[in-house]
């Protein structure tokens, strides 16, 4: 064997070395972090735009999602290569720790994204609204609450124009329901938005086929469109039992046309920016605060909605029950007793603060009844409607 053919033959063995080691090396680092059918639970990774193919595997390994940031970055040239107008896209993804290198690349390559979704509950105020969004990580409570006052809101003429310093244009106005999010990242505008059509797809035809009803009929259209918002928000907070809803709107339109304070805690609280709790009545101090949120200071209803109603609450307001009750006050288990009288109504607090105390004293020698107190129907509400 001559010296060149011994020399070939070693860089041979040098070459295929090299290379076993390098396989060997990708295999591992561009392996699963854990063996496929392992228990995982599925980890969120947000790229922002313009985020650099390096930054995302730095992200990934940190998240545990890859076992080498040095392997992704070999494999995005490789792709950056072979597919020059491609990239990595922006947006939220799911990910996997049971998912091979090359798996998670070609996600993230093809803009595999999650399609975020959010759900608001009918009563919730802007202020509950950015609340959530902030938590959920959307984004923060303060820019949705600057993205309100800024809103373009020329397109949804049926919106009110006049409000005072303080007063959220949009409050009421956001149709509570479960949205998907399909740009990505999230804007407080586009959810907005999407609250806003919905209203406008669901509220508005709702109330011009009721005007247009009691014209048939004629009857005068008692509420504005902005009234009726407002009203049917005060029955969101209000009702807990959904066949209450049409009997407790009848009583507040008894006492709007009677020009009698309507005497509704909710609308206390929404001035004051305060949540009472069973344990914690609003205080008569708090009650007599000014306010023009303040329906026991002030006959009529308050300057906006306090909270976005749901369908029921805007169907109830619309046709409210022709009833004689004047009075309300809440039990411990979600429903009213009604009263046309205030001895009436005085006599039922009576009974039920009795049943409370009696229930808390049973509770306290440790016998087995629940203390319903704990109910969405607040003691406050002994006061409503004085």
């Amino acid at each position: 064997m001559t010296k060149g053919v011994i020399v070939l033959l070693l860089l041979l063995a040098a070459t295929g070395a090299i290379g076993w080691r390098a396989w060997a090396w990708w295999t591992a680092a561009s392996a699963p972090p854990i063996a496929s059918g392992a228990p995982d639970k599925p980890v969120k990774l947000r790229v922002p735009q313009g985020t650099s193919a390096q930054e995302i595997g730095r992200d990934l390994q940190a998240l545990g999602v890859i076992r080498s940031a040095t392997a992704w970055d070999l494999w995005s040239r490789w792709l950056m290569f072979h597919e020059p107008e491609g990239g990595f896209k922006a947006g939220i993804y799911q990910l996997s720790r049971t998912e091979a290198l090359e798996d998670v690349a070609t996600k993230i390559w093809s803009g595999d994204v999650v399609h975020l979704s959010y759900t608001i509950p009918e009563g919730w105020s802007l202020r509950q609204m950015a609340a959530y969004f902030e938590a959920e990580g959307f984004f923060s409570a303060q820019d949705f609450l600057t993205a309100v006052e800024r809103l373009p809101t020329a397109q949804y003429a049926w919106l009110p124009t006049n409000r005072a310093p303080g007063q959220l244009l949009l409050e009421g106005f956001l149709y509570p329901d479960t949205y998907q999010v399909s740009g990505l990242p999230a804007k407080p505008e586009t959810v907005l938005k999407q609250m806003l059509d919905r209203f406008e797809q669901v509220a508005l035809p709702l109330y011009e086929q009721g005007h247009k009803q009691k014209q048939s009929e004629h009857k005068q259209t008692a509420l504005s469109f902005t009234q009726w918002v407002t009203l049917a928000s005060i029955v969101e907070k209000e009702a807990v039992i959904a066949n209450e809803r049409t009997r407790i709107a009848g009583v507040f339109m008894n006492r709007l046309r009677k020009k009698i304070p309507l005497g509704a805690d909710p609308t206390v609280e929404y001035g004051l920016g305060i949540q009472q709790t069973p344990d914690q009545p609003l205080s008569l101090a708090q009650v007599r605060t000014p306010s023009a949120y303040n329906t026991y200071l002030n006959t009529g209803l308050p300057p906006t909605p306090i909270a976005s109603p749901g369908l029921a609450s805007l169907k109830a307001a619309l046709n409210p029950e022709n009833t004689d009750f004047l009075y309300f006050v809440a039990r411990y288990d979600g429903t009213h007793v009604f009263s046309r009288t205030l001895a009436e109504h005085q006599a039922a607090q009576v009974i039920i603060q009795d049943k409370r105390k009696s229930t808390k004293q049973s509770n306290a020698q440790g016998q087995s009844q629940p203390d319903q107190g704990s109910q969405s129907s607040l003691p406050g509400r002994d006061r409503a409607l004085l």
